[in-house]
């Protein structure tokens, strides 16, 4: 579904209008919203966003728009709540139908999400300049959709802004030309700094809580490989449990998927030694994860934001895609072994607390938004001269 008058001119949801031209932004996820809006802050008022509504759950990524400072999206799809091939199937032919009507400049796409592919396949049918934000990562893991949508991605990208040099070389590897690629940082670190709360903020934030810095484990699990199979899932919730009777409080912001993976899996009784909470404002989330003893999550972004934050993290994956982030996220790949390895890191909670924050972030100064904008910009302007 399209959210988009007939006539073309106006979005019933939002009444705003997609300008030809207009730098498109397609996103669909909260991570995307996210990394995406330091992009949209450079760009102004040449960039307009396509919301595919892959994330269409209000407390998933409703009010980041709000909480970012951007405009609402000026289009709105609906290709939530669907299997991948179908996801992926009626983004892209609802995203030709929107280049068809306003032809944008370029196409900016973030990340490993299904939106992002169907954006990437999108420009390409319509032979517009594409640029990917965060081009070039790798698990090597084909095991993983997300590493099938990346590497589709990089190979039809224009502009493939890597965030660090191994990004740039993985592509490089693949044969990708090297004037195709710009290591620009991360755009996390941006977002990450503007959101942070101030001290006076977070330390409230802890006493609603009712938990003390540095003094509780903070968790999220949501991908397809710890939530579809039901004993893999078993597994990292009894070590969740085990965590909290251990007499570390253990935070749970529980994602839809997640949700309903625990009850179909009849698990629903171990979350009850666990601080389960709702989905919450990315702000409030990094007051939490900035005071947390340790994270444990299969989130690809929270490895870059403990970067930021300077807190340890346990990856709870097969695989990575960030080895970036090694000197401060553990890769813990079995399940069993969560439980273990989060008591031998809270064990030394102070010395390893005082080894991150001395390691600088591997994903630059804080200026890849600005950087990526202007690049895009320039390659607008190159296809305008070349048309």
């Amino acid at each position: 579904m399209v959210q988009l008058a007939n006539s073309g001119s106006e979005t019933p949801h939002t009444g705003t209008r997609f300008r030809p031209g207009a730098v498109a932004i397609v996103l669909g996820t909260r991570p995307e919203i996210i990394k995406l809006a330091p992009v949209v802050w450079h760009l102004g008022d040449a960039a307009q966003v396509i919301h595919t509504g892959q994330h269409f759950a209000p407390g998933v990524s409703g009010g980041l728009f709000a909480e970012y400072g951007l405009p609402e999206p000026a289009v709105r799809l609906a290709i939530g709540g669907s299997p991948r091939g179908s996801q992926i199937g009626a983004a892209v032919h609802a995203l030709d139908r929107v280049f068809r009507l306003r032809r944008p400049s370029a196409v900016v796409v973030q990340g490993d999400t299904n939106s992002t592919v169907a954006g990437a396949l999108a420009a390409n049918a319509h032979a517009i300049p594409l640029v990917h934000v965060e081009a070039g990562l790798r698990s090597f893991d084909r095991r993983m959709p997300e590493e099938h949508n990346r590497v589709i991605t990089d190979h039809l990208g224009d502009l493939l802004c890597a965030p660090t040099s191994i990004s740039a070389d993985n592509m490089r590897r693949e044969g990708i030309p090297s004037e195709r690629i710009v290591v620009t940082g991360n755009t996390v670190v941006e977002a990450v700094r503007s959101q942070l709360p101030e001290l006076a903020e977070r330390r409230r934030v802890l006493a609603e809580l009712g938990v003390q810095p540095d003094h509780y484990v903070l968790a999220t699990i949501h991908r397809p490989e710890n939530t579809d199979n039901h004993e893999t899932l078993r597994a990292i919730l009894e070590a969740f449990a085990e965590i909290a009777r251990e007499g570390w409080p253990v935070m749970l912001p529980i994602h839809p998927r997640t949700v309903n993976a625990v009850r179909t899996a009849g698990c629903t009784s171990l979350l009850t030694p666990l601080r389960v909470l709702d989905p919450m404002p990315h702000r409030r989330f990094l007051a939490i994860a900035k005071h947390a003893a340790l994270l444990i999550s299969d989130s690809g972004g929270l490895q870059e934001e403990v970067t930021v934050l300077k807190r340890p993290l346990l990856v709870v994956r097969r695989s990575t895609e960030r080895p970036e982030a090694a000197e401060f996220a553990t890769l813990v790949p079995a399940p069993e072994a969560i439980a273990g390895t989060a008591r031998a890191q809270l064990a030394a909670t102070g010395v390893r607390l005082a080894a991150v924050a001395a390691i600088p972030s591997p994903y630059g100064d804080g200026a890849a938004g600005q950087q990526i904008a202007r690049l895009t910009l320039r390659i607008t302007k190159q296809a305008r001269t070349t048309a």
